[in-house]
């Protein structure tokens, strides 16, 4: 198989003399992405020729990188050349000589009601994706870097890009580019606007962008209180590593910073598989210090999140207070020079290493957890030629475009209309941490972690690719597309850049045809062409997602879960959406019996008041939960049923008469439970 073989072998032999001919390439496209290699395979089933120029030695991005545990979603709308690779992948699994390490009827993760599957091994990644690339007779080069320091690195004939130039000297001439990078390099030197880091929540009418201090509630936090500074309780030692002093704005302010970077380890536990963490050159046990104090703080938790892949491998992703995620070390990364870049990937290497080396064998991790992740090492027959470790750095975010349209969270939810759909997302609105700072109270937190579900599927628009007109005409961007932080945390997925990829080289294609501007395209020839391709453009399960409510703007008195009093352990969440304030909490389905929540208001006046319980609906909550009133006349219990569908985001528990001077309180408890109890916030409305 020719690509495979000068992948393996020689990966740079493929050069620009191998197209010369008097006609240009008809779709260029800068960047071996998932969405890279579906644009270069949709154009050559359009009868077009392409050219894939990736600047590393890989193609494929995170999907053969280590990325396995494919973040889905809805799968009902991953259509397309997306859905296709992820059949293939199954069709490899299908055959029993597959599983090598594992019997097939073990793994989770193959289901044999479901056309595809979705968790793999990164080899087999590559490998179907390069049998998809050879049976097109596709042809990339890898190597390649855009000459970014030379004003010549993007030659334009008005708003139509020429050619694109690399360091190399090499020269690509095309009717048609495609930015598939994860960094935005061609659209920068093209001269198209684009932003780093998190917009104001008042810049697009937002409620989960900018700096967010108080809606990190899940367990990518500190749970225990640790001490920032070097010397513990002394400010004028300074602070550790990667911690931020402030101060900082308030909630919803603009600021550099992005999401969090890591590489998605394959691990192993089968002993023949499995090499040792390795102890990096340059170890410095200072650089997890915070790592250690957490750890003797009494946080035990193992931080590593392990989902399995077949043949007993995993991807290992970020996981509670101090993990795989190196917070704070990636600001630059978006805009730094080739050189810069390097040295960021290469610390977050030498961080994340590190990371796991300690906690395998440090002393000062407690014993438990040492022998726990000593079962683990890295697969041995995984990213060979790098030592076993991920070729792809996990670049969550970097530039985003400001093109035509620009999504954000509005559109994620579907709370305005999204024009000229080209393929859908449905993940959660999704951000990793990205600051540590200190607290009011003198100890670390993380900040910047949302989880937030868009309430089902939502469309992404064509004008979301485009550049505006006026800065390029023949430039399409399914990677880092026009939208706002928040909404990019949903839509930045491997199966959707797939998808996009596949758009927007299905776009490329028909202007090349009409010989017309990307802007200029009909959407009903670009809408019939994705259909019959089998492009997922629309949902029935597309409905308005509500966006968090402010308890400071709601009626009368509310009490928030964050402070109510519990008892027992509450689990905390804000996946489905529509909470009040940053989330709510759940019982598990645990422990029942033993956990109670306590909602006290301290009312401005003698009377009555309607009393609102507020929670979310779902199948496998209780339909017994029950919630006790303790008014002036009384106390009053009502069994509350959180299956039941719930539009309005609460019930109305009824009218009670309250005295100032006694607080009033509403107490839910799990006992007896038929399911989760979920608790969210209380409200007390004065009646006239």
């Amino acid at each position: 198989m020719r690509n495979i073989l000068l992948y393996l072998l020689v990966p740079c032999l493929l050069s620009h003399s191998v197209f010369a001919a008097d006609e240009p390439i008809d779709v260029v496209i800068y960047g071996g992405t998932s969405a890279g290699v579906s644009a270069a395979i949709q154009a050559a089933r359009m009868g077009k020729t392409s050219l894939i120029i990736e600047p590393s030695k890989y193609l494929g991005g995170l999907t053969t990188g280590g990325l396995g545990a494919t973040d889905t979603g809805s799968k009902a709308v991953i259509g397309g050349i997306s859905r296709e690779f992820y059949q293939r992948l199954r069709k490899h699994y299908d055959k029993p000589e597959s599983w090598n390490l594992e019997k097939r009827d073990s793994f989770k993760g193959y289901r044999k009601d479901e056309d595809a599957i979705w968790a793999f091994e990164p080899k087999v990644a590559h490998k179907v994706l390069h049998e998809m690339l050879d049976e097109h007779k596709i042809k990339f080069v890898l190597n390649e870097r855009l000459d970014r320091t030379s004003p010549t690195a993007v030659v334009k004939k008005g708003t139509a890009i020429q050619s694109i130039k690399m360091e190399s000297g090499k020269t690509f001439t095309g009717k048609m580019f495609l930015d598939a990078t994860y960094e935005g390099d061609l659209l920068a030197a093209a001269g198209i606007p684009f932003h780093v880091g998190r917009e104001a929540n008042a810049k697009y009418n937002e409620t989960l962008n900018g700096i967010q201090k108080q809606k990190n509630t899940h367990g990518h936090r500190f749970t225990a209180k640790v001490d920032p500074y070097v010397i513990p309780g002394d400010p004028k030692s300074g602070l550790l590593p990667g911690i931020e002093a402030g101060p900082h704005p308030e909630d919803g302010s603009e600021d550099h910073r992005l999401q969090a970077y890591c590489f998605r380890m394959c691990m192993s536990l089968i002993p023949e598989n499995r090499v040792p963490f390795p102890k990096p050159e340059n170890y410095n046990e200072k650089d997890f210090e915070l790592l250690f104090r957490n750890f003797e703080a009494g946080d035990l938790r193992i931080p590593t999140s392990i989902l399995m892949m077949p043949n007993g491998k995993t991807d290992t992703n970020n996981n509670f207070a101090v993990s795989t995620d190196y917070i704070g070390a990636n600001y630059k990364y978006p805009e730094a020079s080739y050189k810069e870049r390097e040295k960021i990937i290469a610390d977050h290497e030498q961080y994340q290493k590190g990371l796991m080396w300690s906690i395998c064998n440090h002393p000062r991790v407690p014993a438990k957890v040492r022998d726990e992740m000593k079962k683990w090492g890295l697969a041995k027959d995984e990213f060979i030629d790098t030592n076993n470790w991920p070729h792809q750095i996990y670049v969550r975010e970097a530039r985003r475009m400001i093109g035509e349209y620009i999504m954000t969270e509005l559109d994620c939810r579907k709370l305005r209309a999204t024009p000229e759909s080209i393929g859908m997302g449905s993940y959660n609105m999704d951000s990793h941490n990205c600051m540590r700072y200190v607290t009011p109270d003198g100890k670390v937190q993380n900040e910047g972690d949302i989880q937030v579900s868009p309430g089902g599927p939502y469309k992404i628009s064509y004008k979301s690719i485009t550049p505006k007109k006026e800065h390029a005409t023949n430039l399409l961007v399914p990677v880092c597309i026009s939208c706002s932080h928040m909404a990019y945390g949903s839509i930045r997925m491997e199966p959707v850049f797939f998808i996009l990829g596949q758009s927007a080289a299905t776009a490329a294609c028909l202007a090349i045809d009409a010989k017309i501007d990307v802007q200029d395209l009909p959407y009903e020839k670009l809408k019939t062409k994705l259909l019959e391709d089998k492009q997922v453009l629309e949902s029935k399960d597309a409905v308005p997602s509500l966006p968090a409510l402010d308890p400071k703007k709601m009626a009368g008195v509310v009490i928030d879960d964050i402070q109510a009093t519990k008892k027992g352990s509450w689990g905390e969440s804000a996946t489905i959406a529509g909470f009040v304030g940053n989330g709510y909490i759940h019982d598990g389905n645990e422990g029942h019996g033993s956990k109670s929540v306590s909602f006290q208001a301290k009312l401005p006046a003698d009377g009555t008041y309607e009393v609102r319980f507020y929670y979310n609906s779902n199948a496998n909550r209780a339909t017994n939960v029950p919630v006790t009133i303790e008014h002036a006349a009384g106390s009053k219990t009502i069994l509350v049923d959180q299956r039941k569908v719930n539009k309005v985001g609460f019930v109305s528990l009824g009218k009670f008469d309250f005295k100032k001077d006694a607080a009033a309180t509403v107490l839910i408890t799990n006992t007896n439970t038929n399911g989760h109890v979920v608790a969210d916030a209380v409200q007390f409305i004065p009646i006239p």
